[in-house]
C-alpha cells in the first residue's frame, strides 16, 4: 500500500495526472476538518468574548469615573460663577451707596434665626473687623438690617422684619416720610401714621431717608405692595415688600457710614488752618 502510494506520488509529482483526484478528496475532507477544528475555534471566540466583555466593563466603569468627575468640576464651576455674580452684585451695591459711606466689607452668613416673630441673622465679621452696635448691613438689594449684638469672631444682625425694628424712610417719588416697622414676617413691613390722604401707590419705592443717622440715605428698603384704609380711621395701612431678601442672600455688606457731624468739623478745621 505504501509502495502504491510513493508511486502514485512520484507519478503525480511528474506528470500530475493525480491533481484532479487530490482536489475532489480535499473538497470531501474540508468537512471533516472544519468539525474537527470547530470546538477549538469556539474556545478561542469564547476566549476572545470574556476579554473584550473584561475590557468594556473596565472602560465603562473608567469612563463613569471620569463623568463623576467632570460632573463634579462642573458644578463646582457652577458655584463659582454664582458666587462670583453675587459678590459683583455687592461691589455694584457698594458702588451706589457712593460718598455716603466711609468703606464697606463683606460678611458671610453663618446662622439664621427665623423663629416665631424673630428675625436675625448671624455673620462671620467681628470686634477683630471693627464691627459695632448699630451698624447698617445690606445686601444687593436693600438694606437688610443692623448689628445689635457684637463678638470677636461674629456678629448678630436685627433684621428689619424683626417686630421690635424700625427705621425712617421715605418714598422714592416724592419725598414722603414714613416709619417702617417689622411685622415678624420675612416679606412685609409696614408704613405707620400715613394719612387717607397722603400721595402713595402700590409699586412706589421706599428708600431710607437717612434721618437718625444710622442707615445711609437713598437705600433701597422695599416696595409697597398694598394700600387698605379702614372707614373711619385716619392712618391707612400700607404693607412694603422688603428689597433685601435674608433667606437667599449668602453674603452681606456691613457699611460704615461717614458721620456728617465730623466731615463738618473737618471741613471747618481744615478751612481755619488755611
Amino acid at each position: 500500500m505504501i509502495l502504491i502510494s510513493i508511486a502514485l506520488m512520484s507519478v503525480d509529482h511528474r506528470h500530475g495526472h493525480l491533481k484532479n483526484v487530490r482536489s475532489f478528496l480535499s473538497t470531501l475532507v474540508y468537512p471533516l476538518q472544519y468539525i474537527v477544528n470547530l470546538p477549538v475555534q469556539a474556545g478561542r471566540w469564547v476566549s476572545q468574548s470574556v476579554v473584550t466583555q473584561k475590557q468594556l466593563l473596565e472602560e465603562n466603569q473608567e469612563l463613569r469615573q471620569g463623568l463623576l468627575l467632570q460632573n463634579q468640576k462642573l458644578q463646582k464651576y457652577d458655584i463659582l460663577v454664582e458666587e462670583n455674580n453675587r459678590l459683583r452684585e455687592l461691589l455694584d451695591s457698594s458702588v451706589r451707596l457712593g460718598e455716603r459711606v466711609e468703606r464697606v466689607l463683606i460678611a458671610e452668613l453663618i446662622a439664621v434665626e427665623l423663629e416665631s416673630f424673630r428675625r436675625q441673622i448671624v455673620i462671620n465679621k467681628g470686634q477683630r473687623n471693627d464691627v459695632y452696635d448699630g451698624q447698617p448691613v445690606v445686601d444687593a438689594n436693600g438694606i437688610m438690617g443692623q448689628v445689635v449684638h457684637v463678638n470677636p469672631f461674629s456678629s448678630t444682625v436685627l433684621l428689619i422684619t424683626d417686630q421690635t425694628h424700625s427705621m425712617p424712610v421715605q418714598l422714592n417719588r416724592n419725598g414722603l416720610r414714613a416709619i417702617a416697622v417689622g411685622t415678624g414676617q420675612d416679606k412685609i413691613l409696614l408704613l405707620e401714621n400715613l394719612p387717607t390722604n397722603s400721595d402713595i401707590k402700590t409699586g412706589d419705592l421706599v428708600i431710607s431717608s437717612g434721618l437718625g443717622r444710622r442707615f445711609p440715605r437713598g437705600y433701597p428698603v422695599g416696595t409697597v405692595s398694598s394700600i387698605s384704609m379702614e372707614p373711619g380711621e385716619p392712618f391707612s395701612k400700607v404693607q412694603v415688600t422688603p428689597s433685601a431678601n435674608p433667606g437667599q442672600s449668602r453674603e452681606v455688606l456691613l457699611v460704615w457710614p461717614y458721620k456728617e457731624n465730623t466731615r463738618h468739623e473737618q471741613v471747618s478745621t481744615n478751612f481755619n488752618i488755611q
